[in-house]
């Protein structure tokens, strides 16, 4: 009972989750080696390298009980900006863009807290216009990338099953988990998302850490756009717009609640790994494509479920507080 109470808890969860599609998957494969293989191992990390960073950001957007729809919109914009401006020069297509991410997700964040707004209505103008500026940039085409070594550069295999994109994904959720564990910027984005007004009356600068918060979800999000339309040597203004589904997913398959307060970095890694082994396990055992999205579907379903008890006792414990 004990092992089960620790199991179902939101921070061990996403681990759980991810071990039980791991086996699942193996036993599935019948020890034919398809999906325990170097190839599966490499095309599982290059897609959680496309969506984690955007979960990661989403992801401490949702743990203040706000959500950041803009993050689609970035996606595809950087890509497009880095695309057109580093075909000679990477590395100026790339700081460009993640200064245009960054700028655009402290300029929202200031909105919603200044003018206190909602962050669903000003990230889903966000989107909008981000949207638009990125056809705009296009002419409404697709746009080739130039610079083939650039690309294969960024898919080159490292150790067998790594690439460069895939290292900068996990390099960026080891120092988010690191703040978290030693700093107090963890405990106060899961205060915020707890209890906004306590956090204010305990000395937290909530206003402070919303813009903050969701100046990163913006750099995440232009730092995945621009590494995956360098790696793919194209960027289309609507080509990637399906990113808000899975990064949604994923951080709610990472214990972040859907009422906020509650959530880690490795966790919300161990949700985007969970989509990406899932997605990479199913082709290499020869499934049906629908078969990715019942599954995901179902594996959402059952922590919903799940995490149904902990949203209610959260409920309790903040009613008692408040009684007090």
């Amino acid at each position: 009972m004990k092992l089960w109470h620790h199991l179902n808890g939101p921070h061990a969860r996403p681990f759980a989750v991810l071990a039980a599609c791991i086996v699942v998957l193996t036993a599935v494969d019948g020890g034919h080696g398809q999906f325990l293989s170097a190839a599966t191992a490499y095309s599982t990390l290059q897609t959680f390298a496309t969506i984690s960073l955007v979960t990661l950001g989403l992801g401490l957007t949702m743990m203040i009980r706000e959500f950041d729809l803009s993050v689609v919109g970035m996606y595809g914009m950087a890509g497009c900006i880095a695309v057109l401006t580093g075909t000679h020069y990477p590395w100026l297509g790339l700081w460009l863009a993640l200064a245009i991410g960054l700028t655009a997700g402290i300029v929202q964040g200031l909105l919603i807290v200044r003018l206190h707004l909602s962050s669903v209505g000003v990230t889903l103008g966000g989107l909008l216009v981000f949207v638009g500026i990125a056809f705009v940039l296009t002419e409404s085409r697709s746009l080739p990338y130039d610079n083939l070594g650039v690309a294969l550069l960024l898919n080159e295999r490292i150790g067998g099953v790594f690439s460069i994109r895939s290292v900068i994904a996990l390099v960026f959720f080891g120092g988010a988990a690191a703040m978290f564990a030693w700093t107090r910027l963890g405990r106060d984005i899961v205060a915020i998302g707890s209890d906004r007004r306590a956090a204010m009356t305990t000395g937290v600068k909530v206003d402070t850490l919303i813009i903050g918060v969701f100046g990163f979800s913006g750099l995440c999000a232009a730092l995945s756009g621009v590494l995956l339309s360098y790696s793919l040597a194209s960027a289309s203004p609507a080509g990637l717009s399906d990113v808000i589904a899975p990064a949604a997913a994923g951080a709610i398959l990472g214990g972040v609640s859907l009422g906020g307060g509650s959530g880690r970095p490795f966790g919300i890694a161990a949700g985007a790994l969970t989509l990406a082994v899932l997605r990479s396990g199913l082709n290499a055992v020869s499934a049906p494509p629908f078969v990715n999205d019942i599954t995901m579907g179902a594996v959402l379903l059952t922590v919903a479920v799940l995490d149904g008890p902990y949203l209610a006792r959260r409920l309790i414990s903040a009613r008692r507080a408040l009684g007090a």
